[in-house]
């Protein structure tokens, strides 16, 4: 597999996991049964997507993106559907959120991971 599809099959992950944790708040407490069917598949096709793009992506650069856009992505899913409070606070925690990923996987911070494993 090369790195765009493991792009891809992280964009899987990443959607699943936003669908299941939307499931997970149907579900409420895990009492109604489709929703909580819901979160079980949504979090195991994502949990497994993932490991499949680890096979070619590094972890600290999957990770970092799964994690990051999946928050941002479920706090939008929370202030669209269930009317969460938005207020600039939250813009500017989103904006942080996508900086970090941005940061942490930036062509100078690769290339010092690249120098730590070289030397």
């Amino acid at each position: 597999m090369n790195k765009n599809k493991g792009f891809w099959v992280l964009g899987v992950a990443i959607i699943s996991e936003v669908i299941g944790t939307t499931m997970l708040k149907m579900s409420e407490g895990f009492t109604q049964v489709l929703p909580t069917i819901g979160v079980i598949i949504g979090f195991i096709i994502a949990f497994y997507s993932l490991s499949i793009s680890l096979r070619v992506l590094p972890l600290s650069l999957a990770y970092a993106i799964w994690a990051g856009v999946g928050t941002v992505l479920t706090a939008i899913v929370g202030i669209v559907i269930w009317g969460d409070p938005f207020s600039m606070l939250t813009l500017a925690g989103i904006v942080l959120i996508v900086g970090g990923v941005v940061l942490l996987n930036s062509p100078d911070s690769a290339n010092e991971k690249e120098l730590k494993t070289t030397s």
